[in-house]
């Protein structure tokens, strides 16, 4: 699917939307992650917008596809964005870590519809989903339908990651895209600092994979990188997205000290001036 200079815009708009909701839920429940949020607003917003074959009025459709947050603790992306698309009342954002709600601090896959799995000990989202894209091929041959795992770049330093990406690359699993968010941060600094990960693409290569590398806040290389996966007939793909995390406010942005604390509510304030600011210019 094509994207034009009108639906660009509307998604570009929409990206700006889901980064306030972001901050107004995190300053509500006074905890939580601020920049792997911010820094995949981009990519959730063209899944959930454009490319994701899903309805939001029917999260059971069996058609769907399936979308696997393996990243867990980023998930305030996750619930603004499906809030946006209308899985549920955007008022309910609100409710993000406080006891007994739906919204988490990470998914709890029986306890909000939409969900495709729970997730919080990082690196078992791809084993998940490599499981779920086996048993689809094995029980429909003829299926269309896709399997995208939302990952980090820091997960990628767990093992199981590394056994999940061998059984996928032997399988030949055509109807899997990872989407790894390489923002080069964690919680205590950078990934090349606590454990390197280069050359990743060659690691993902050497499994036989079939890597994509794009900007993680170009909607069209969003989606040229998406339709490029669906092409792809002869192994899985990995798209690597370069983000920048706490995008979008300058006094987050690239700074692993925001990986996993919340902004305070004159923070948010200025976060969320900033935001309605640059989108107006």
């Amino acid at each position: 699917m094509n994207l034009d200079d009108k639906k660009i815009k509307e998604l570009t708009k929409k990206a700006k939307d889901i980064r306030i909701s972001i901050i107004e839920s995190l300053v509500e429940a006074g905890s939580g992650h601020t920049a792997g949020p911010l820094g995949m607003a981009d990519i959730f917003t063209a899944l959930y917008f454009h490319n994701l074959v899903h309805d939001p009025k029917n999260p059971d459709w069996k058609d769907r596809d399936r979308l696997i947050l393996s990243n867990g603790h980023i998930c305030p992306v996750l619930y603004a964005t499906m809030a946006h698309a209308g899985y549920f009342p955007k008022s309910d954002l609100k409710k993000l870590r406080k006891f007994g709600s739906p919204l988490q601090g990470h998914p709890h896959r029986e306890w909000l519809k939409g969900l495709e799995t729970s997730s919080g000990p990082l690196g078992s989202g791809l084993s998940q989903a490599v499981g779920m894209a086996i048993a689809e091929r094995m029980n429909n041959k003829n299926s269309d339908k896709f399997f995208y795992c939302l990952m980090s770049d820091g997960e990628l330093q767990e093992g199981q990651t590394w056994e999940a990406v061998m059984l996928a690359g032997k399988e030949k699993l055509t109807n899997l895209t990872a989407i790894i968010d390489r923002n080069n941060i964690q919680i205590e600094g950078t990934t090349e600092d606590i454990m390197p990960l280069e050359p990743l693409d060659e690691k993902f290569q050497s499994f036989n994979w079939h890597v994509i590398e794009i900007d993680g806040h170009n909607f069209e290389s969003i989606n040229n990188a998406i339709e490029e996966a669906k092409a792809i007939t002869e192994k899985p793909v990995v798209i690597i997205a370069y983000t920048i995390p706490g995008k979008g406010v300058k006094e987050f942005e690239g700074k692993y000290e925001w990986h996993g604390k919340p902004p305070t509510k004159e923070e948010g304030e200025k976060a969320i001036k900033e935001l309605r600011k640059n989108f107006q210019n």
